[in-house]
């Protein structure tokens, strides 16, 4: 199979107009060659793979079925909506995915109509659709809402919430559970098939109704009895007794990659009266490509591919990467405390917390798309003596913000938190960027936030994690591999709030905050060319501020720079108002900060993205050098 493999059904489809002018007997050829632009696709760009390829039938037949984008299609995430893109009017384009100024890797409002929510993090799907559905239903006009949720996306609380409102919506209102994972369905066939198109079909649904209206004029004790064993019947055949506990109508389970057994079920269930319904498709991860069946974990997320081999591309050897350090350290850690243990949500191998669990798997907790309950959870570890470190990303520990003010910090407990994927991430872009974390934690009493600058002061910051009982402490890192240090042998525990020095000077100051340290040394070589001796400083500690280190460097620098990888109200806000609340602020000092900028940076290369957020060396230079000139009038002389 080439880059362009040869798909002369799907040449004829730009959008879903065109997919709905198809035969039904074609759809199965058009599957096919939608199968393979994906894998080719994705061969050149890397990206989600396994979770397109098990939904390549279920979004044909969507398509098919439904009049998108007049009906709104909510994928949950959006990492499996590549087919979707390629129906939608963006094929020309799909080998862009996740590159600068290409397709997003996930659904998003400004690119297609037929994105009508966005989305990457998880659960969100049936409440956004239930809001497209009783939108239309309060304002009279025609639509249907479509939420496409995985099994593991279920995990999560505010799927159940949002199931909770869906009457609201009636009809209009369709969810479609993509079981792929979870094993919650009994073996789909014939008979499944059958029952799932008899309970859905106009005739059942009408049948049932009648039935419903004959009770109803009964006794109001018979009609009950009757409800509760029609309910009953149906859900201990099909499974779907939850699903009608919260109010909707069940139908399935049916195999998503039979065409023949989607599409008249999805007829069935457009044309209903009855609803809201669950649709419960069944799909395999990676369906159609051989190593993506084969190997569902390694193949959700891919780089650069060979399409006939299956063979990814490798990362030439190097540093160790970040979570693998955290979760490492960790382990050894928990050698000799047995208080020690791991919390994470449904991101074991992406935190580290995979090697934690294999040398401590009773002590290791994988709580699902739960961050929220990740959280309390840890706090009642806390609260009982143990040492619970928290392993979320940034962009998640967000989900759960009430439970780390509520739970947490109101009640200065010492729950770990290890942050990773803090800063920017390269092609997940703006949805999985860690952005906002020393923000939204350095502003709460009790807590103490730090930032690593590089591996080996990431394995000293757990041991602090590990042994600081005052209250809750964070420590957040990149996304990706170390600089190269050498990782040390004993981790220290660092002095809570005290900095370090890793270069001297005394006319320009640079006071970083976690991993823009390289670049802060690279400004100062530069700097120091120029005649303008620069001091380097690792913060180490967002809260509390080193205010020693930060007076005498203030006092003794004519310009100082913050800069950090995090948005505005991080470090940078911190120093300001203690500067000022010192009263250390004069004419004579420029006190410069570099943050994240006031925006959300779509998907490029890493090296991109901090141009574009104006945090590398030469960026730092120029802040400097700008400074200086304004303090001189426009001449930048060196200090003798």
């Amino acid at each position: 199979m080439s880059d362009s493999p040869s798909t002369p059904l799907l040449d004829t489809v730009a959008t879903p107009v065109d997919l709905r002018r198809l035969k039904p007997e074609q759809l199965r050829q058009l599957a096919d060659e939608l199968r393979a632009e994906v894998i080719a696709a994705v061969g050149v760009t890397g990206g989600h793979l396994g979770s397109g390829l098990g939904v390549v039938e279920l979004t044909t037949a969507i398509h098919y079925v439904f009049d998108t984008p007049r009906d709104r299609l909510v994928w949950d995430v959006g990492h499996q909506c590549y087919p979707h893109k390629i129906l939608t009017g963006r094929r020309d384009r799909i080998r862009t995915l996740r590159m600068g100024g290409g397709l997003s890797g996930f659904t998003k409002r400004s690119e297609s109509e037929y994105d009508p929510f966005g989305a990457a993090h998880s659960s969100t799907s049936i409440s956004a659709a239930l809001g497209f559905a009783v939108a239309n239903k309060l304002a009279g006009t025609p639509g249907k809402a479509i939420a496409v949720i995985g099994d593991g996306a279920m995990s999560a609380g505010m799927a159940y919430e949002a199931m909770n409102n869906a009457e609201a919506a009636g009809n209009r209102l369709i969810v479609i559970l993509n079981d792929n994972d979870m094993s919650i369905a009994p073996p789909v066939g014939g008979l499944s098939a059958y029952l799932a198109r008899m309970v859905s079909s106009s005739e059942y649904l009408g049948l049932r109704s009648f039935a419903k209206k004959i009770t109803r004029r009964l006794s109001r004790r018979v009609h009950n009895a009757a409800e509760k064993a029609e309910e009953f019947t149906r859900g201990w055949v099909t499974g779907g007794t939850l699903f009608e506990e919260l109010g909707f109508y069940y139908v399935g389970p049916i195999d998503g990659h039979n065409l023949d057994h989607l599409i008249p079920v999805l007829e069935n269930v457009r044309d209903s009266e009855q609803g809201p319904i669950l649709v419960h498709v069944v799909t395999k991860k990676g369906k159609g490509y051989a190593p993506a069946e084969a190997s569902a974990d390694k193949y959700h997320g891919v780089q650069k591919f060979d399409v006939i081999t299956g063979a990814q591309a490798k990362a030439p050897p190097g540093p160790p990467a970040y979570q693998n350090v955290f979760g490492e350290t960790l382990a050894k850690l928990a050698e000799t405390d047995d208080r020690i243990c791991a919390i994470t949500a449904a991101m074991p191998s992406g935190t580290g917390v995979d090697k934690f669990a294999k040398a401590h798997p009773d002590r290791a907790f994988d709580v699902g798309i739960a961050e929220q309950h990740a959280v309390t959870f840890a706090a009642g570890l806390a609260a009982q003596g143990m040492r619970p470190f928290c392993a979320i990303y940034s962009t998640f520990l967000q989900r759960a913000y009430d439970q780390v003010v509520h739970d947490v910090a109101i009640q200065n407990l010492p729950v770990r938190f290890a942050i990773d994927r803090a800063g920017l991430v390269g092609a997940d872009g703006a949805t999985h960027a860690g952005s906002f974390d020393v923000t939204y934690l350095a502003t709460l009493p009790n807590f103490v936030v730090m930032a690593a600058a590089d591996e080996a002061e990431l394995v000293h910051m757990v041991k602090t994690c590990a042994e600081h009982d005052a209250g809750p402490i964070a420590v957040r890192y990149p996304r990706g591999n170390g600089v190269g240090v050498p990782l040390p042998e004993v981790p220290q525990v660092l002095e809570i709030g005290k900095g370090r020095v890793v270069r001297e000077g005394h006319k320009v100051a640079i006071l970083s905050l976690g991993t823009r340290l390289g670049e802060a040394l690279k400004a100062a070589d530069a700097l120091d060319a120029r005649g303008l001796s620069t001091t380097v400083a690792d913060l180490r500690f967002a809260k509390p501020l080193d205010e020693a280190l930060i007076r005498r460097l203030l006092a003794t620098h004519e310009v100082c720079v913050t800069i950090e990888e995090g948005a505005i109200g991080g470090l940078g806000a911190h120093v300001l108002t203690y500067a000022s609340d010192e009263g250390l602020i004069d004419a004579g000092l420029k006190l410069r900060t570099m943050r994240l900028p006031d925006t959300f940076q779509d998907q490029d290369k890493p090296e991109l993205q901090y141009d574009e957020a104006g945090l590398n060396a030469q960026h730092i230079v120029d802040t400097v050098l700008k400074a200086l000139r304004h303090n001189s009038g426009g001449v930048v002389e060196a200090r003798a």
